[in-house]
This record gives C-alpha cells, sequence and structure tokens, in this order.
C-alpha cells in the first residue's frame, strides 16, 4: 500500500543502529531486494544516512550506531518511528503521563522533526514530525514494513499511555496461546500491537522493547537465507490465525526484527 502521509500514532518509519553499516546494507539488499542510497551527514562525507527503497519508494534506513550507545552497552537495533502532528506538544507530555523524554525535539535538517522518549516501561520509540520526508512511502507489501509491536510488563498501562499521549484507540483481542493481544488504532484502522513480555524473554531480563516486522513472500526460504548469511534464529517460524505466518530473527550484527507471511499473502 502507497502512502503519501501517515496518521498520528502511526508507524511511519523504522532506522537500524548497527555496528557495520556496509554489512548491514548489504545483508538487508540481498533478503529484501532493498536498493540503497547513502546520503552524506556531515562536510566530511564520511558518514553517511542511508535510506533503502523498494520500486522507488523508501522504505526504512540505517546507520553507524554511535560510539557513546556502543560504550553504553547498547546493542544494534532498530528503531520505531510513530507518526505526530506536533511533536513539541507530544514530547511535552511525555513526562506527565510517566515517559521519559531521552532526545528533546529538534529538526533533521528539512525532513522533518522528531523526538526520542522512553514510555513508562523503558521502551523506546521515536516521534516523527513530517515535513518533506514522510517516512515510508509504501507498508504492508513484500519488503517493507508489515507491522510493529511493543513487548510490555504491563500492556495495558502501556496501552493507556499510547492511547492517551496520541489521542488512539484500542480493541484487545484473546490469542490461543500468547493470552491478551492489543491493537493500538489510529483514525479507526489497526496500526500497532501491544502484548505482555512472554516468560522466556522476561525471565532472560529483556527489557519492553519495540520491534518491526517485514512482509515476505517465503518465510521460510528468508529465514534459511538469514541464517546462512551469519544471522540468528530468536523465534522460529510459526503459524498464527488468521495472521500468517512469522518469524522472529537477528541480523549478523545481532538487530532483532521480524518476518511475516500474511495469509492472505
Amino acid at each position: 500500500m502507497r502512502f503519501s502521509s501517515h496518521t498520528q500514532g502511526s508507524p511511519c518509519w523504522v532506522d537500524l543502529a548497527t555496528t557495520n553499516q556496509a554489512a548491514a546494507k548489504a545483508f538487508y539488499a540481498d533478503l529484501f531486494g532493498w536498493v540503497c542510497q547513502d546520503n552524506p551527514m556531515d562536510e566530511t562525507g564520511n558518514v553517511f544516512y542511508t535510506m533503502a527503497m523498494v520500486d522507488g519508494a523508501f522504505v526504512g534506513g540505517m546507520y553507524e550506531q554511535p560510539e557513546d550507545q556502543r560504550q553504553a552497552g547498547i546493542p544494534p537495533h532498530w528503531m520505531i518511528h510513530l507518526a505526530v502532528d506536533d511533536v513539541d506538544a507530544i514530547a511535552a507530555r511525555v513526562p506527565e503521563l510517566g515517559g521519559t523524554v531521552g532526545a528533546p525535539p529538534f529538526d533533521v535538517f528539512e525532513a522533518g522533526r522528531m523526538s526520542i522518549i522512553s514510555d513508562p516501561a523503558g521502551a523506546h520509540v521515536a516521534f516523527w514530525q513530517a515535513k518533506d520526508h514522510i517516512g515510508a512511502g509504501v507498508k504492508s507489501e513484500p519488503s517493507t514494513i508489515h507491522w510493529c509491536e511493543l513487548l510490555a510488563g504491563d500492556p495495558a498501562a502501556a496501552t493507556a499511555f499510547y492511547t492517551e499521549l496520541l489521542g488512539m484507540e484500542s480493541e484487545t483481542m484473546a490469542m490461543q496461546e500468547e493470552g491478551e493481544y492489543t491493537i493500538l488504532m489510529s483514525a479507526g484502522v489497526g496500526v500497532s500491537g501491544v502484548m505482555a513480555m512472554p516468560e522466556h524473554l522476561r525471565e532472560r531480563g529483556v527489557p519492553a522493547h519495540w520491534s518491526v516486522y517485514f512482509q515476505i513472500e517465503d518465510l521460510d526460504a528468508a529465514v534459511a537465507q538469514v541464517t546462512a548469511a551469519g544471522g540468528r534464529v530468536a523465534l522460529p517460524p510459526k503459524d498464527i490465525a488468521t495472521v500468517g505466518r512469522i518469524a522472529y530473527l537477528l541480523d549478523p550484527q545481532g538487530a532483532g526484527f521480524g518476518l511475516t507471511q500474511p495469509e492472505s499473502a
């Protein structure tokens, strides 16, 4: 599906902070068929922000993880960006609702204005107010963002935070194995999910976090390709009724990402 704008609260962009930008670019380009465009980020011409495209539409980005993040023990990761209409107004409300503003609103050249926050459970997410760059121009097609999901210790509290902050609605449903699953809705459309942190992850001390799932045409073949390229399987392929087939993986640098082959695809 092509987009010319994104409604408030919708995941509109994802980008990868990685310890080896060249290797990550080759890995994802091979996996998804992305065409990558490097954009200089400073006057030296040695620092780049890579923009990935599918059929001429932007789908995500990647960059070399800053040294301060590495020293702090932050692993390579995909950051989820949620669209907002007024990032300054949204960021100002984050502390009163129990969250923390990690990076106050700042301009990204003429592309847009953004802020990075931690929600009350500690999950990091970015807010994006578009200017020249709306974010992803296509979603829910092969090799693009299909779904974003928050794993939290207290899903009800997390849902309350995002619905109150962003003016969203929610619907909660029962799942056969995983308990309840909450859909966050923007303009009446389900755009992301919230669920309880699985027990095996909780026992390992995995913190609350947002994840991205990319749509793929042949999930099992893609999983085999990831492992052959040096990635690892965190959640083996499984079928979920009415959803499709999913898997969760780690790329060769250790960043987690999901794959989904929708039931209707």
